[in-house]
């Protein structure tokens, strides 16, 4: 019988993108929706700014991860490359080096080699792709996705304080977007670590710590500027 099983890190790039994207998509629009409030702009504004922040944000997250996941796609094929061509030149180097690698794994020496002619035998490219580069078809570089991710993402997370911006007066906007956007990040941190398997506690703290310090340094930027301004 074929035994499958769900492992986490094949969601690794979307789910790291997607997480980065939320966080930033709240966290920045928030300030920037705070900031130009405490400076005593009227509703309107606000709202503009926050819809532009948002649209401004999704399109940079998304060129960002694009061009960030592509350098890492184009790292992985050039060495992929360059094995192929190893692997055409000197195979028997190259078996050797795949032995070598099994004996640092606890093979011994002879065991080693027959596992590297058989592996080799069947697919040669792929087996030093994963046992020598660490390059599987789970972990690969995907940025199209990657770019989706977290532009989608990031309009998401945005949506909360923009959409407070349009419904809440402006006297009762600044409490409503910090208080909103704390027990979101709260919610967000912790639903990341137990994806992830990591403690809810820490994850969702340290979340919330890095999005008040944010806000708070917005604020008092808006409300300097404004007050000097006036």
């Amino acid at each position: 019988m074929v035994h499958h099983e769900r492992h986490r890190t094949a969601h690794i790039g979307w789910l790291r993108a997607s997480v980065l994207g939320a966080n930033d998509g709240l966290i920045s629009t928030a300030s920037l929706i705070i900031g130009v409030a405490a400076s005593g702009t009227d509703g309107a504004a606000i709202l503009v700014a926050g819809v532009a922040g948002l649209v401004a944000g999704a399109m940079s997250m998304a060129a960002g991860e694009y061009v960030s996941v592509s350098s890492q796609a184009d790292t992985e094929q050039a060495d992929l490359a360059r094995e192929r061509h190893e692997l055409a030149t000197m195979p028997e180097h190259e078996l050797a080096e795949l032995a070598g690698i099994y004996v640092q794994r606890g093979l011994t020496p002879e065991l080693a080699r027959e596992v590297a002619v058989q592996l080799t035998a069947h697919d040669a490219l792929g087996t030093h792709a994963r046992d020598e580069l660490g390059l599987s078809e789970v972990t690969a570089a995907r940025p199209l996705q990657a770019a989706l991710a977290s532009a989608a993402a990031f309009a998401v997370g945005a949506l909360f304080p923009v959409a407070l911006s349009a419904l809440v007066p402006a006297g009762w906007l600044v409490p409503a977007v910090i208080g909103g956007t704390l027990v979101l990040l709260t919610v967000l941190g912790a639903v990341a670590a137990r994806v992830g398997h990591a403690p809810i506690v820490r994850g969702a703290f340290r979340v919330v710590f890095w999005g008040a310090l944010a806000m708070a340094a917005s604020a008092g930027v808006g409300r300097l500027f404004g007050t000097t301004i006036a």
